[in-house]
């Protein structure tokens, strides 16, 4: 409690930042001026053991008092290519065709408060590496700071993270460990058939009718070939084909998305989405060009780490936190970071927001504080 009555003493400098980030937002790897600006921050704060441009443009700075183990903080810093709307606040974006859908400004803000915090107060033992992220939408840019180097040249011993969750009571923290966030493999596929006027159609392949098979027997991965106590979603998102009432296509473009938290469903998966599809355009005589795209991998909370976690939330904000939240079918690219450190990825509520990715999404200010306080306090009891 002594950290976040001292964190929300600057509630309002955190909600000023926010607001800024929220203005001018930047999409993957063009997080420019997003990144001078945390940089200018973390100065101000008297940091600067600071490294710009790993995995393009993002920021590691560390704090370092004593001799003890290191602990990692990241936050996302990109937005996304969404028009706002619906917003008539003075921090509305200013690039029309982008804003800050996700919360990412909300994330940065909260590592900064707890950066701050860290920065005046040093108590602890050891190293607080400050990980300011960007490209986690769809670009992997965790990822990307990994195959930069990030890991080796900053030593981290475990862990965290935190997303706001729209729909969760407003600063409650939600953490249990286990598979959280599904990987999340995507497709594009092409059939590729014979065109014919649409009064003929025995002088066509017909791609529409094998696409609609193939639709249809995807289907059948999750409902016959996986083991119903796992989880496992195939989605066609999209069906594409031809332009006209009387015209039967050469082609027909599906897209969609297979999503997992076992690594052998998802294989299983993947080896039966290919066979389903070939020998179903097979018994058409059509061909089938699969661009499979191998996506993020599920995001898994460690045992230790998520418990130790919990008992933070739980100092920050007595009962209200929550070991109890349903795990998701969206992915999230703090994976990579779970798949070579021990750590935790929480969920913070937003409250009665719109939905993530939503043209009327805002970030809910009112739960900076308690964000950053745990996540100084994550730093400060394991470093303690």
């Amino acid at each position: 409690m002594q950290i976040k009555n001292r964190i929300s003493a600057f509630q309002e400098e955190m909600t000023s930042w926010r607001h800024h980030f929220h203005e001018h937002p930047e999409l993957a790897y063009k997080e420019i001026n997003t990144s001078k600006k945390v940089v200018e921050l973390l100065k101000s704060f008297g940091i600067d053991n600071i490294e710009e441009g790993l995995g393009k443009t993002g920021i590691v700075a560390t704090l370092e008092n004593g001799t003890g183990k290191s602990i990692g903080l990241r936050a996302d810093m990109d937005a996304l290519p969404i028009f706002e709307e619906n917003n008539d606040k003075k921090y509305k974006s200013k690039t029309d065709g982008k804003m800050h859908a996700c919360g990412h400004d909300g994330h940065t803000t909260m590592l900064l408060g707890a950066a701050k915090y860290l920065s005046e107060t040093k108590n602890f033992n050891g190293k607080v590496i400050l990980i300011f992220q960007p490209a986690e939408e769809g670009f992997a840019g965790a990822k990307a700071m990994i195959e930069d180097g990030l890991l080796k040249k900053y030593p981290i011993d475990e862990i965290y993270g935190m997303h706001n969750m729209p729909g969760l009571e407003e600063g409650v923290l939600a953490i249990e460990a286990g598979p959280r966030l599904a990987a999340a493999d995507n497709f594009d596929v092409e059939i590729i058939g014979k065109g014919a006027h649409g009064a003929m159609p025995s002088n066509s392949i017909d791609p529409i009718v094998c696409g609609a098979s193939v639709i249809q027997n995807l289907q059948h991965i999750v409902s016959r070939n996986s083991d119903p106590k796992e989880t496992l979603v195939v989605t066609v998102a999209s069906f594409n084909s031809g332009d006209a009432n009387n015209v039967i296509p050469k082609s027909a473009k599906l897209s969609g998305t297979i999503r997992y938290y076992n690594n052998k469903i998802g294989e299983l998966a993947k080896k039966r989405f290919f066979e389903v599809i070939n020998s179903t355009c097979k018994a058409f005589d059509a061909k089938a060009i699969i661009n499979f795209k191998k996506g993020y991998p599920a995001t898994v909370n460690h045992q230790k780490q998520s418990e130790f976690a919990f008992n933070v939330a739980k100092k920050i904000i007595g009962s209200k936190a929550s070991s109890s939240q349903t795990p998701m079918m969206g992915s999230e690219d703090f994976s990579y970071f779970l798949k070579k450190v021990p750590g935790c990825f929480a969920w913070i509520g937003n409250g009665a927001s719109a939905s993530l990715h939503n043209p009327k999404y805002d970030f809910n200010d009112s739960i900076l504080t308690v964000g950053s306080s745990f996540l100084a306090s994550i730093a400060e009891d394991r470093l303690s």
